[in-house]
């Protein structure tokens, strides 16, 4: 997969944007400040066609790193390559101002409104003719080819059962072992869904400080909240009932197949916070998240990562609005009952007509062909979950 010039012969096209970075989707997005702005947001949307509002539920009477974590999500979305531009409108001034500065930082268009003093209907008007300039605008954008090492792909597994260690998640480790070496950037997450595997995950750091760095953050996890808030155990909610379906019992055999997402020979060289960057350079990275699907694509996608691959085994039908997500399933009846869902079929794998470097192989060219612009079936479906992480009660 190397050419003469050292780098990767995996190509694909896609939007360069103003701070360097690549995209793999042109968006322009509507980006509500606060839960009371998501109206106006829809209302542009709705007016000016080829711009995508992203509605959430906070925004309001936040504090401390709550509200860093906020703000880190609201500008990382509007940051992301995958987004050409932005429209942000808030209830007053100046914490829109505070997010449009942030996303203007990439050097992408983007405009705030406030609605104060002004009212819906006048903020609409304004906003919706900037939306349209800027959708003409990005409408003309051009492509050009990239090498692969220019992608950043995160990964994230839902509805495990006992196909997803055994089929889709090694199929997206061994991508990773693959694409890593060659400039890839890749990240994992899902804290509490390590439970049990700790000792697994800490040894593949790629340095003792790094793993100290990787178990004080799962440790803080389990003795903050789990033990804190529990009644009993995780069985209620780690694993889920749909895991427990699958035939997987405890968290500890859930937590040996989502490892199983990092290959064999990745070691992660940092430990980020929600919704941060990565500013190590190429590799994998780890990210502190929830297991739960929407709120963790929507923080790696805060994080600047412009691809998704997700292994499934019951059949999750998760999408991002700025992300495309590519679903793996080894699954066979999940294949044959939702196939709508799944755009990568591993299920030969389980029968013994497929190896896992033959299922890597097909999903390095499955991620090539939508970062080409081919529509995940989360996009054609239009699933376009966004659900921010809240830390703790507003003020």
């Amino acid at each position: 997969m190397t050419g003469p010039n050292g780098k990767s012969n995996l190509k694909f096209t896609g939007w360069r944007r103003e701070n360097g970075r690549v995209g793999v989707r042109n968006h322009v997005v509507i980006l509500p400040l606060d839960d009371l702005s998501n109206a106006a947001c829809e209302a542009v949307a709705n007016n000016i066609k080829g711009t995508l509002a992203l509605p959430h539920a906070y925004g309001r009477l936040q504090f401390g790193a709550d509200l860093d974590l906020f703000f880190r999500t609201i500008i990382g979305t509007g940051a992301n390559p995958n987004v050409a531009a932005v429209v942000v409108i808030g209830i007053e001034d100046g914490w829109t101002k505070r997010v449009v500065d942030g996303i203007a930082k990439t050097g992408k268009p983007v405009t705030g409104f406030g609605i104060e003093g002004h009212g819906d209907l006048m903020t609409v008007a304004k906003a919706a003719r900037v939306a349209k300039d800027y959708v003409q605008w990005a409408s003309e954008l051009k492509r050009e080819e990239c090498d692969i090492s220019e992608l950043w792909v995160s990964t994230k597994c839902g509805e495990s059962d006992t196909t997803t260690g055994l089929a889709s998640c090694p199929t997206v480790g061994n991508m990773y072992d693959k694409l890593i070496p060659r400039g890839l950037y890749g990240i994992f997450g899902e804290t509490s869904e390590i439970t049990g595997g700790e000792h697994l995950a800490k040894a593949r750091a790629a340095t003792p400080e790094i793993g100290e760095k990787w178990f004080k953050v799962w440790q803080a996890y389990e003795d903050d909240v789990i033990q804190a808030h529990k009644t009993d155990d995780l069985s209620d909610s780690q694993p889920t009932k749909g895991n427990i379906a699958g035939g997987l019992t405890t968290i500890e055999e859930k937590a040996l197949g989502n490892l199983e997402k990092i290959g064999r020979t990745c070691k992660y060289i940092d430990v980020l916070a929600p919704a941060e960057a990565p500013a190590k350079g190429p590799g994998l990275y780890y990210m502190d998240t929830s297991s739960a699907a929407a709120e963790c694509l929507t923080l790696m996608g805060a994080a600047g990562y412009v691809v998704h691959t997700f292994p499934t085994g019951q059949g999750n039908v998760i999408g991002n609005p700025i992300l495309p997500v590519i679903k793996i399933s080894g699954n066979p009846r999940t294949v044959r009952t939702m196939s709508e869902h799944v755009d990568l079929d591993v299920s030969g794998i389980l029968r013994r007509e497929m190896t896992i470097p033959q299922a890597g192989d097909a999903l390095i060219e499955m991620v090539v062909r939508t970062a080409n612009g081919r529509l995940t079936a989360a996009e054609a479906l239009g699933h376009r979950e966004f659900v921010m992480t809240k830390l703790y009660r507003s003020a």
